[in-house]
């Protein structure tokens, strides 16, 4: 089994140090940056399985960091954020992150969506998923995780490919926020969690036809089949 590789990208140093130590027990290979323009050097230099992204970062800042990443490479992203900022959180996920976490955070909690990620991005190899998922427009790739919408390619971050394909395989259902919180992002939802619509968001304005994926008040979001729209 190959070892996967960790970028951190975060200008504290001491916990860059203690935090390769404990990824570093748990089998992980880890990579260490401390500013913003040396971490998209890095991220784009090699193949990553997963860049742990700080928003508060000297110079180039988190953001931007992902936004230059995203241009050229679709790596799946945890960002620490502020606690209890709401807002970074947003904004992050309307520009490809695929989770956050809050600091302070615990090691634990940390290790955990590590592993959620890392699951979701291998998960559809190791199970009895069609190769090619076809419906309502959209053609899903299980196996490269690639999406297009009527033969034009989507783009979609990991998280996005599968809440897609959810959607996608209950076409003409509605399909929880729940449900899909925790396929998906393997936990539940808090009561002011809104990743999940910043996600469907996101979704929808990259088919560029938004009508497309209902919000069903009470019930979640479904994909409505072509001729119904």
């Amino acid at each position: 089994m190959s070892v996967h590789k960790i970028i951190v990208i975060d200008d504290d140093i001491v916990l860059c140090e203690l935090l390769t130590e404990y990824l570093e027990k748990e089998g992980y290979q880890i990579t260490t940056v401390h500013n913003g323009k040396e971490g998209v050097k890095a991220a784009l230099s090699e193949d990553f399985d997963l860049i742990i992204l700080d928003v508060m970062l000297p110079g180039m800042g988190g953001f931007d960091v992902l936004r230059t990443i995203r241009k050229q490479k679709m790596t799946p992203t945890l960002m620490l954020t502020a606690k209890g900022d709401d807002t970074d959180k947003i904004a992050g996920f309307e520009m490809g992150a695929d989770d956050y976490l809050p600091k302070p955070y615990n090691p634990k909690e940390l290790l955990a969506r590590i592993r959620a990620i890392l699951r979701r991005s291998t998960d559809t190899l190791q199970k009895n998923i069609p190769e090619i998922i076809s419906a309502g427009g959209f053609t899903l790739n299980t196996a490269k995780l690639t999406a297009s919408y009527k033969d034009n390619p989507l783009g979609l971050t990991v998280v996005e490919f599968k809440i897609l394909e959810m959607l996608v395989s209950n076409i003409g259902k509605a399909v929880s926020r729940e449900d899909i919180a925790m396929r998906v992002l393997d936990r539940e939802l808090s009561s002011y969690d809104r990743s999940i619509d910043v996600h469907v968001s996101n979704i929808r304005k990259k088919t560029s036809q938004p009508e497309i994926i209902k919000s069903i008040r009470g019930a979640g979001y479904q994909l409505i089949p072509e001729n119904v729209l």
